[in-house]
């Protein structure tokens, strides 16, 4: 499993944070400029990643105010799992974003730049989002 992760701190309660990112309706708003067709409910979205592949992705878990697990809902391009999860800290949410993958020598040289970058994307604009 290869792992991206990356971590911001938001000046809002977990609850707020949790409440916004428990509902993939809201997750349009932290995709980079290459995602189109996006359709979305609470619990599933798919979107097309320019140049790639589809998805389907769906909620698999969620503990309230603690984490998220996003998977896919279909046959994905590549394994991979998607995690939110939150840390109080001095009153602010730590939102942290982890994605593992299954990757093997040649998709890791491939895939590992631009799931970090969407790793690091997703985490700006949710602090961009929710401040």
């Amino acid at each position: 499993m290869t792992i991206f992760e990356n971590k911001t701190l938001i000046n809002k309660s977990v609850s707020e944070v949790y409440q916004f990112l428990e509902d993939l309706n809201n997750h349009q708003v932290l995709m980079p400029e290459n995602i189109y067709n996006w359709s979305s409910s609470k619990d599933e979205a798919r979107f097309t990643i320019q140049n790639m592949a589809k998805l389907v992705l769906k909620v698999e878990s969620r503990v309230l105010n603690q984490k998220i697990t996003i998977v896919p809902a279909e046959e994905a391009p590549i394994a991979l799992n998607l995690e939110w999860s939150f840390v109080e800290v001095n009153q602010q949410t730590q939102a942290i974003l982890t994605i593992s993958a299954e990757l093997n020598m040649m998709m890791k040289m491939l895939a590992s730049g631009p799931l970090q970058k969407l790793t690091d994307f997703q985490i700006e604009a949710l602090k961009n989002k929710l401040g």
